[in-house]
């Protein structure tokens, strides 16, 4: 079927081939022994490629402290946007009198100006090294008289990873530090012996681990193309994150580990001049533990940041300390901070036990020793004792938990009207709070399992009631708009289909893992007695039907936008299908499931649920059934045609196509004209995917490949020539359709 053959590897002879190309095509130039970098001279080594510069660099707060490094030097980055990617000895700083050498032994030493002698070197002087290069993927190597590699860069990661460098089992990422009284980060990404990447506090705290099965012998591996994986022997990916620009046109990429202990992966964006976030592992910034450790309690301000605020009272030390003394002359009592769960980071101790509110409450009063008490309850009712000053958490309306701080009591003397006054002004307040939360929107709950939470915000039917004004605002078939208390808009959607509980909850769960530029986010859900609905993210121009049914909205949908849409949508199911953990079926792909962004960017909607008489299923249907769908969708976005048969319309559309009249598929009320070519390999794609034979459609990373370019496409057949199955002599016949 496609005119293009896939690159598969499968002779040794051609691996060698491809690896000797991989090898050649990673070149730098060459640094002859003896050569040496000084920051008084402020020389660099720089890569054949100009890309990347190694040498020293000022460390921004301290004038007279230096490290050096690689960092990015392209012309097309700014110098103030010059990151850097690896830092030699990590920590180490010198002076500004400090040099570093290729010694004529072969070594890499870094000498420093203060303390007048080595603070680190690569110890490869008897490793017969004859020279060194900065290779083109920002790697610095050591080779021998051979060109083969002694000792690299890319072996030794500080905080960052670039495109084709990996992570081993037992090797970190440490960040780099938020302070210069500071002398090591706290947090580190871990690979552990099972395979899993790990973000670390300390040692003794995982607050982020990769949801991959167990194995062993894998490494992490950054992808040109924007992805983090986990590769087994055969580099094979076992697990994937993606960023949100993956497989877009993005020269520059890089993984790190921020000092915020976040672990980012950022692309540069040319037309803004600057890195941008494409993908973090932990989605709620507040969920990082310790990110404001001794500054208080992570929350998050009105533009969406999070941010450090003390509930408690800032000692002169600028620390937010809880303010409790073990002796209290006047006794003491509990503060309660609703929405807010708090934990101790020194010494990072949380231990649980079962218990209810008033006795979660209790037990800290009573014990001297006690500062604090959080209270949770996910289906099981749970309290957390610190005995700490050092306190810090996270505050948000979405969060369930209840913390109960533990103050002195101070004296309190006041003559009865002054009492009576203040006794009036908060029985005010309380019946205010009251009727507020009677006649508002009540607060939706965060489930809370600690590391592995997905961030989905579960819901009560009555607060789905609430956030949707009691389901007023229909914005779609089963779809409703709501507005969560901090005013974020979202589409609430009703499954009104029947499904156990434990299933529906294991399928959200899923869900709430899949992130994808071209899928709308899911944000929570309501699993309540036979009430199932899912909420998503809000599309602000809502959806693709809309405009495709409105003679005026149409024209906003231009050629370029159509293709647009098209390829967007292909690679969110493509997404589905290939680079979830597991098979994800759409099973009801259609122009009232794509969805709009406040730019014109398609998402896909609806995705992961069949239903069927009145029953749901997860992920009910089959590859096929998706790929079919997307034809249809296609040429709904070409003809404008939306309530026609589409048995009827492809015939019609495939009849024009053959008879050279294609101009009569295009929308009559569409704006600034086509690209024929561009036309041509359209509808070739849409009647492949229509194929009534199931096993001729292509996949939908061979529709990816189609859209962008990379890929040719023959003419198909007429998809309904074969209203039978196709026999096993007839499978020999077609085999030079369906090569790819």
């Amino acid at each position: 079927m496609l005119g293009q053959e896939n690159c598969v590897l499968k002779s040794p002879f051609l691996l060698c081939i491809f690896i000797g190309f991989l090898m050649h095509s990673v070149v730098g130039a060459e640094i002859p022994l003896g050569s040496k970098l000084s920051v008084v001279d402020n020389d660099y080594w720089v890569s054949s490629n100009g890309d990347f510069a190694f040498g020293f660099y000022n460390i921004s707060d301290q004038p007279n402290q230096f490290s050096v490094g690689i960092r990015f030097n392209s012309k097309s980055i700014p110098y103030s946007q010059q990151t850097v990617a690896w830092v030699a000895g990590g920590d180490v700083k010198v002076g500004n009198k400090s040099y570093f050498e290729l010694t004529q032994e072969g070594e890499l030493v870094l000498f420093d100006s203060i303390g007048e002698g080595s603070v680190w070197t690569v110890k490869t002087g008897n490793q017969s090294v004859a020279s060194a290069s900065l290779l083109d993927n920002g790697n610095l190597v050591l080779m021998d008289k051979e060109q083969k590699i002694i000792w690299q860069s890319f072996d030794t990661p500080s905080d960052t990873l670039l495109p084709g460098q990996s992570l081993f089992a037992n090797e970190t990422l440490r960040a780099a530090t938020a302070s210069k009284n500071s002398k090591a980060s706290y947090y580190t990404l871990h690979m552990n012996a099972s395979g899993h990447l790990e973000l670390h506090w300390e040692s003794g705290v995982i607050y982020w681990t990769s949801e991959n099965p167990s194995a062993s012998n894998l490494r992490a591996f950054l992808t040109a193309s924007g992805a983090l994986e986990l590769q087994d022997r055969s580099l094979k990916p076992v697990w994937s994150a993606f960023g949100d620009d993956h497989n877009d046109s993005v020269k520059y990429r890089y993984l790190r580990l921020d000092v915020d202990g976040n672990l980012r992966l950022y692309s540069w964006v040319e037309s803004l001049g600057s890195w941008r976030s494409v993908w973090q592992a932990v989605e709620n910034q507040c969920k990082v533990f310790a990110t404001c450790r001794q500054l208080g309690v992570c929350v998050f301000n009105a533009s969406g940041s999070a941010e450090c605020k003390c509930p408690f009272e800032v000692t002169g030390g600028n620390e937010c300390l809880v303010p409790y003394e073990e002796e209290c002359e006047s006794g003491s009592n509990m503060i309660a901070y609703k929405n807010t769960y708090l934990y101790a980071f020194y010494p990072p101790d949380n231990s649980f036990i079962t218990s209810s509110l008033q006795q979660c409450e209790q037990l800290c009063l009573n014990d001297t020793q006690c500062t604090v008490a959080t209270f949770s309850n996910d289906g099981t009712p749970q309290c957390s004792i610190k005995k700490t000053e050092y306190i810090t958490g996270y505050s948000d309306p979405s969060v369930s938990s209840i913390s109960f701080v533990k103050r002195c009591s101070g004296p309190f003397a006041v003559n009865p009207g002054t009492f009576f006054i203040l006794v009036i002004f908060q029985m005010g307040i309380v019946l205010f709070i009251y009727r507020r939360k009677n006649s508002t929107r009540k607060r939706s709950t965060l489930t809370f399992t600690g590391t592995n939470s997905k961030g989905l915000i579960v819901l009560s039917f009555s607060e789905i009631k609430s956030l949707t004004g009691d389901f007023k605002n229909q914005i779609g078939p089963k779809v409703f708009k709501g507005l969560l208390p901090n005013n974020h808009p979202i589409a609430v959607t009703d499954l009104n289909a029947s499904l156990e509980e434990r299933k529906f909850r294991s399928a959200v769960m899923k869900m709430g893992c899949i992130h994808h530029k071209n899928l709308v986010k899911l944000e929570g859900y309501c699993c309540e007695f036979d009430h199932r609905f899912l909420v998503y993210e809000y599309c602000k121009k809502g959806s693709v039907d809309k405009y495709i049914d409105d003679d005026a909205l149409c024209k906003v949908l231009t050629w370029r936008k159509r293709v647009e849409i098209c390829s967007s949508v292909a690679k969110a199911i493509c997404y589905l299908h290939s680079g979830c953990r597991e098979f994800i079926s759409h099973g009801n792909l259609k122009c009232e499931n794509v969805m709009l962004d406040e730019n014109l960017g398609a998402k896909v909607t609806e995705f992961g649920f069949a239903i069927a008489d009145g029953k749901a299923t997860y992920c009910g249907f089959s590859a096929e059934k998706d790929i079919e769908d997307f034809g249809k969708l296609v040429l709904t976005l070409l003809t404008g045609c939306r309530n026609h048969d589409h048995i009827e319309l492809c015939e019609w559309a495939y009849k024009e196509w053959m008879e050279e009249r294609v101009a009569n598929v295009v929308d009559k009320r569409m704006e600034g004209g086509y690209k024929s070519e561009e036309l041509e390999h359209v509808l070739r794609i849409a009647f492949w995917c229509l194929q009534m034979d199931e096993r001729r459609r292509p996949s939908m990373g061979e529709v990816v490949r189609v859209l962008d370019g990379t890929l040719s496409v023959d003419p198909p057949p007429p998809p309904f020539a074969f209203q039978r199955p196709l026999q096993v002599d007839d499978s020999e016949e077609n085999v030079s359709e369906l090569e790819v």
